[in-house]
């Protein structure tokens, strides 16, 4: 079982690295502006003694006045995970950049919430609906989608 890493820890060193990248870090998660999102996540997977090379799962939440996307990371290395943050505004056209230059696995995991929420993941390879066809009205895991 791995050990969740505590975020607050985590935060600090990102913010020295990146500083004004961190938002928020709350006790068990970092929120990080959404500009600066691939970097801190190269850094999570590409430095010594943090190696967060695996990413278990990409999801979002609509809090109706902004969407959260969340990912979990761990690092098979070291025993442990962190969960990262990042939120985009607006319900016409959201995005975040995408995460599949890092982890081949963020593919199908961000054509999902692209399918389901709407939200859009630049710079993915092939970003279009996995489950639902072309043309289907909407997204629904939208608290606001009506059928």
């Amino acid at each position: 079982m791995t050990v969740a890493l505590s975020s607050r820890e985590i935060a600090s060193q990102l913010s020295s690295k990146f500083p004004g990248a961190i938002e928020a870090a709350g006790n068990d998660s970092v929120l990080v502006k959404s500009d600066s999102l691939v970097q801190v996540a190269a850094y999570l997977k590409d430095t010594d003694g943090l190696k967060f090379a695996y990413l278990n799962y990409i999801t979002a939440v609509d809090y109706y006045s902004y969407f959260e996307v969340v990912y979990q990371l761990t690092s098979l290395e070291h025993n442990r995970s962190v969960i990262l943050k990042t939120r985009c505004y607006g319900r016409d056209n959201p995005s975040v950049p995408s995460v599949t230059s890092l982890w081949q696995g963020a593919d199908f995991q961000e054509r999902e919430i692209y399918d389901l929420f709407g939200i859009k993941f630049e710079g993915h390879p092939n970003l279009k609906r996995i489950f639902l066809w072309d043309g289907f009205p909407g997204y629904p895991l939208r608290k606001d989608w009506n059928q």
